[in-house]
């Protein structure tokens, strides 16, 4: 386990966060730094078709060691880390068996992680926990699914009496602002099926996600005098306030679970002139969506009405859809996975992800991807952890999939 630990903080130490406003692939040159070490690790595991093209992706193979036709599967990762959080000079601590009490992250700033508050630390009382510093997120929000999938192809490469058939790897870029799979070349990576290295807990298995939209908001004021301003002046963020108190006031990620949709303001920045509010509009039920998104656009409509002019302008587009439809037909992926986990004595835990994974996108471009456990919690921010017991588990999942596959093949 070491070793994976070992790989697991030589990649989190590469700062890669990834930028919503540069449109370019990826979306930051430091994501190539990761990029072209992995080509570097991955020809020396021994991979075969080593690639990395002009827009970040890596794809490698692990040719097939037996002498009969078994179906080519794939298992995929994403190599930036959130924007929400700095990713720079990732520091982690290691806190060997983990005796179920507060967690000290930054003694100076007073930065604790709690199970009082974070009561998932439970689950792994007795394990070796990986935390932040408390300045940084930790980023295995992807790494550890990158670390996961190299462990496993570097295991089954040393152990050549596990059986396989061919399998093929790919990393992507900027997945973190819903652009991991725009350029993914499905035609190129060849396989049958896909799984996404990219949930949470143990266990988690998913084939369904969130439909989704990005929403922009943006409300025109008029700036004046405001000692004359009676009657002429109009304050973007007065209005911009109203806006956000007509939404449904409970349909927010801190008041929702399970398959409850919601609106999320994840950004905002006026001044009286003009204001802009940054919305993620998410539901699984694709007719509750686009319900979802027309109140949305109603609830500007309404307030300009009652202001007698166009002050709030809304602007929606659809990011990703639920991959329920694509993996349906196909349950037996689904299977496979589940099967994986039982024999390892992994309790299977099937539920709809609450966000979005490359997987979904892949799946309507043809690749269907469930998602799979990588082992981390609280991504995207300094309470980020993961026992390194998960990542073992992950590992073990992904050669246990190769196995089962083959073994249905004959």
């Amino acid at each position: 386990m070491q070793n994976i630990i070992d790989r697991f903080v030589k990649y989190i130490k590469i700062d890669t966060q990834s930028d919503p406003e540069n449109p370019a692939f990826p979306s930051t040159k430091k994501q190539w730094d990761l990029a072209h070490l992995l080509v570097e690790e991955l020809k020396e595991i021994g991979m075969s078709d080593v690639t990395l093209d002009d827009n970040c992706y890596i794809m490698a193979t692990l040719p097939s060691n037996v002498d009969f036709d078994v179906p080519t599967i794939g298992f995929i990762a994403h190599i930036d880390t959130s924007p929400d959080y700095t990713g720079t000079n990732v520091n982690p601590q290691f806190h060997p068996n983990y005796n179920g009490k507060d967690i000290v992250l930054n003694a100076d700033q007073n930065i604790v992680l709690s199970p009082s508050y974070f009561d998932d630390l439970l689950l792994y009382k007795g394990q070796t926990l990986i935390t932040t510093d408390g300045t940084t997120l930790l980023g295995a929000d992807d790494k550890a699914g990158v670390t996961e999938i190299v462990s496993a192809m570097e295991y089954l490469i040393k152990h050549p009496e596990i059986k396989h058939g061919k399998i093929r790897i790919g990393f992507t870029p900027d997945e973190e602002v819903g652009k991991g799979a725009h350029m993914f070349d499905v035609e190129k990576f060849g396989a049958e099926w896909a799984y996404t290295m990219d949930g949470s807990q143990v266990g988690e298995l998913e084939y369904e996600n969130f439909n989704a939209a990005g929403a922009k908001v943006t409300i025109n004021g008029k700036i004046v005098h405001p000692g004359y301003a009676k009657g002429k002046m109009i304050n973007s963020m007065l209005i911009a306030s109203d806006f956000i108190a007509a939404l449904p006031k409970n349909e927010v990620p801190e008041k929702t679970e399970g398959y409850e949709g919601f609106y999320h303001l994840h950004g905002m920045s006026g001044e009286v002139e003009k204001t802009t509010l940054e919305y993620i509009i998410r539901d699984h039920d694709l007719k509750l969506f686009e319900e979802r998104k027309a109140t949305f656009q109603k609830t500007a409509d309404a307030i300009n009405k009652k202001l007698g002019s166009t002050l709030i302008e809304v602007e929606i587009k659809d990011q990703y859809f639920n991959m329920r439809e694509k993996i349906e037909p196909v349950m037996h992926i689904v299977d496979i996975a589940e099967e994986a986990m039982k024999q390892l004595n992994i309790k299977p835990i099937i539920k709809a992800i609450r966000g979005g994974t490359d997987g979904s996108q892949l799946s309507y471009k043809g690749l269907p991807c469930p998602n799979i456990f990588a082992g981390g919690h609280n991504f995207h921010g300094r309470y980020e952890y993961v026992a390194a017991e998960s990542l073992q588990l992950a590992t073990d999942v992904i050669v246990k999939i190769a196995q089962i596959t083959t073994e249905r093949a004959k």
